[in-house]
Parts: C-alpha cells; structure tokens; sequence
C-alpha cells in the first residue's frame, strides 16, 4: 500500500473515478501499470474488477490514502494538509476561524500543533539556517554584494536626501529636473508634417526626429547606468566607497568613468581585485622591512613591532616637548595646548586653538548654544563652525548652495566655491574641505 497526500477536503477538487465518474473518496485505487494519466478507481468499482481498454483487473494496483501520521500520531496527513490550508485561508492567528474550517480539531489543538510543529521545530529552523548559510556563502563570492536601485528610498521633496539623488521620483522612475540634454525637444517645436513639402524638405524634418530619437536613447542610457550602479542615492554609495583605504578611493575615483563599460558587478570586482592587490603590496613591503631588518620569523616580528611601536611613541614625545616649549613663557598658551593634547589623548577632537609662534593669539572658538540651526548640525559640522566661527543658519545656507551647485555640475572647484560664497576665503577653503572630506560634495 502506498499512502499519499490527498487533494484537498473540497471533494470537487479530486479526480472522478474512472469507472463510475463519481469523485473519488479516500482511499481509492491507482493502477500500476496504467498511465499516464493515473487510472483511478473507487473501491466499489474496484471490487466489481472494472476493466476499460487496456486496463485489466489483474493489473498490480496501489492504495491511496492520506490516512497515516507525519508529524504528529493524533494528526494524519490529511489535516496536516488541511490545517496549513486554513491557516493560509483564515491568516496566522486566527485560530478560531481555523478550527471553524477544519472541522476535525479545536483551536487550542491547532495552536498547539502549528506552533510546535511549523514555527518551534528544530528540524525546520535548522533547515532555514542552513539555507541562509548558503545564500550567504553564494553573495560572499561575489566581490561587493551589490544592490541595484530599483527600490531607492522615496524623501520628502526639496529635503537634503531628495537633493541628493538629483531630485529622482522612485514612484516615476525619473528625475523631476536636470534631465541630460535638457532642451533635446526645442529642434521639434516647431516641426510640423505637411503634405505641401518638397521631398528635401520632408527628409530633412525625418533627419531632425532621427536625431531626437537618438538623444532620447542617450539620456535614457544614462539613466540606466545611473540607477544599475546605484548611483541614485548618492550617499549610501559614498559610504560604501569609504570603506576602502585612501589610495584605492582614489583609484575608485579615478575609474569611476569607466564603470558604465563594464557593468555594475564587474566594476565593483574589480575595484576590490586592486584594494586585494593595495593590501598584497602593504604586506609584502612590510615582509620586505623584515627582511632588511633581519628578521625571519613571525615571533621575532612581533618583538619588531612592539619595539618600533615604542621608539614612535619616544619620538612623539620628544616632539610634543619641543612644541610645548615654545609657549613655556606664556601660560595661557600652554594651557591650551596641554588641553588640546588632552583632548587627543582621550579621543576626541581638539577644539581649543594653539597660538601661534609669531606670538599672534587666534580667536577663541564660536559658543553655539541657543544659536538657531544648532539642532540640525552633527558633531562634525559644530566643531567646524565652532573653529571657523561660522553661525549655524550661515553654514547650512552654503553647505546647501555648494551641494546644489555640485550637483547641477557634477562636480565643484574651490574657485566656483569662493564665487557662490561671499566671505573670507580661508573660511570658504575649510567648509569647502569639510565638504569633500565628508563626502557632501566632489571635485570636479
């Protein structure tokens, strides 16, 4: 006897009986040696030795039936199977209405089963596991997993991030503004098909649309490879570039153009194949410096290390005493830089100013508490106006002209910094490295 699944509780959804055309109630008969399709039988006609074309009744037969236990030995398969159509039915948690649709079993019994069996096995949750495993194993081959952006955020309009994907409407797939060859429709404005036109005339209108059709191919392209090299939501990207050591973000610079000729997947590999190669040659010149300094085991290395480490911190301090002598006659200025050293020492930024040798004081740092527009700075941001002496509401009004510029350009000089911003230029020169070093803004 073989026992398979039933078809379902609906009696309409079996087979019919081959015999009688009734629907089939389990258990039936399935011929073995007939088929396909199966030839089934109910009993009944099975006991009467039914025979139909070349189908004899004493053909080896098999008995289907989904009366046996699986999981459970109070629960057959059959409502196993009902159970997890009644819960696709009626929704998890309902297990009233599950109970009302099997028919068999009462709520809490669903419950119980369902929780014990389907969500707390072990069997299943080590499966699941083991599916995640590879899954992961699968995208660790790859060299950046990399997630296209089908699905970019969607920010309010005119809000920093919209600005920052060059005003991209997710629900659109297009940009509101600044569309590459912006004015393509002007030549066909005033086009218009006649019949009156000479054959010269007609061609050359053909030549026109010819050409617009082009442009329109263009900017479509570029949009492709914008939003294929998740190029959309500009500062996700940049924090990905981050993560790489300053050489190879050059180097990502540098290439960047010519990502749209080898795709996504395989410019990403191959910018993680040259930081592989920038780490191979760190390690092979430190061997090197082993070598020189002969050294031939990981042992004596360490030893190496810990010395060298030693002798950069002596050389610090011998430095940092001859800097602090300089201000030994003043004693503000010494404790300024006994606090800015202070701060270094405990990990964060120096926010105190050290004078200069020429005996010219700077400024003290700018006190940003009440000033409007604090609220909307990061750490980073108050340290730079608190050292550039820069109010809030004044720095977030450049930062937003700067990055608006840089995007409409692709790219900002210092020189069109200084030209949209009026003030000192060394001021601009800070807020224009802030900007840069932050990822805010690029070169162009």
């Amino acid at each position: 006897m073989e026992r398979l699944a039933s078809f379902s509780n609906d009696p309409f959804d079996k087979p019919p009986c081959r015999g009688c055309s009734s629907y089939l109630t389990e258990p039936y008969v399935k011929c073995a040696e007939c088929g396909p399709p199966p030839f089934l039988l109910c009993l009944q006609c099975f006991t009467r030795g039914f025979e139909y074309k070349k189908h004899q009744s004493d053909h080896t037969y098999e008995i289907m039936t989904s009366d046996f236990p699986v999981l459970d030995p109070n629960w057959t398969a059959q409502e196993e199977m009902a159970l997890l159509e009644a819960v696709m039915d009626c929704g998890f948690g309902n297990w009233q209405d599950v109970a009302n649709q099997m028919c068999t079993k009462s709520k809490e019994e669903c419950e119980k089963h369902y929780m014990k069996h389907f969500i707390n096995n072990p069997l299943f949750a080590s499966t699941l596991l083991n599916l995640k495993q590879v899954e992961e194993a699968q995208q660790n081959e790859t060299a950046i997993p990399f997630h296209p952006a089908d699905d970019p955020p969607r920010p309010t309009f005119d809000s920093l991030l919209s600005r920052d994907m060059a005003g991209y409407m997710p629900a659109r797939a297009d940009f509101v503004e600044q569309e590459f060859d912006n004015y393509a429709e002007w030549d066909l404005r005033d086009i218009d098909f006649v019949e009156d036109d000479s054959d010269i005339l007609h061609a050359l209108k053909i030549a026109v649309v010819d050409i617009y059709h082009s442009r329109l191919k263009e900017r479509q392209r570029r949009k492709k490879i914008i939003r294929d090299h998740g190029l959309i939501n500009l500062r996700k990207f940049q924090i990905l570039e981050r993560r790489y050591p300053k050489e190879v973000q050059d180097l990502y610079e540098t290439m960047r153009r010519f990502a749209r000729i080898l795709g996504p997947v395989e410019h990403d590999k191959f910018i993680e194949s040259h930081a592989l190669e920038f780490e191979l040659r760190r390690e092979i010149k430190r061997l090197q410096e082993y070598r020189a300094a002969g050294i031939t085991n990981f042992c004596s290395a360490r030893t190496y290390d810990n010395l060298k480490k030693t002798r950069d911190e002596e050389r610090l301090k011998r430095t940092m005493l001859s800097e602090v002598l300089q201000y030994i006659q003043d004693s503000s200025a010494c404790q300024q830089w006994l606090s800015r050293q202070a701060d270094i020492d405990s990990g964060l930024s120096p926010t105190v100013p050290v004078p200069s040798s020429s005996g010219r004081r700077s400024a003290p740092p700018l006190n940003l508490t009440g000033l409007p527009g604090t609220e909307k700075l990061n750490e980073k941001e108050k340290e730079l106006c608190q050292m550039v002496r820069l109010v809030p509401g004044a720095y977030l009004e450049y930062k937003a002209a700067l990055v608006n510029e840089c995007n409409k350009q692709g790219g900002l000089r210092l020189a069109q910094a200084r030209a949209l911003i009026k003030i000192d230029v060394n001021k601009t020169r800070k807020i224009y490295d802030f900007l840069i070093r932050e990822g805010y803004i690029t070169k162009a």
